[in-house]
């Protein structure tokens, strides 16, 4: 579940809150009541895994190991 940043301009009352995307917009401050705006975020962190982080893997995929400096070639080994 995504979580929204809002922030009212009129107190200045910022606050993070777990929403469903389907989830309306809250409008109101829980502070003052007045209109809030709801922020862009900056996103989430994707981690991307190679087969040399997996366990027994190499840094190109073979099953063995190279007999050059790892994959030092854009991934491709130099066999």
């Amino acid at each position: 579940m995504p979580t929204y940043e809002y922030l009212c301009e009129s107190c200045g009352h910022k606050f993070e809150k777990f929403q469903n995307m389907s989830d309306a917009p809250i409008k109101e401050c829980p502070k003052c009541g007045k209109e809030l705006k709801k922020l862009i975020g900056t996103g989430i962190g994707v981690i991307c895994k190679s087969k040399s982080n997996v366990e027994g893997g190499t840094c190109c995929g073979r099953d063995e190991p190279c007999d050059t400096p790892p994959c030092s070639d854009g991934g491709i080994c130099e066999r």
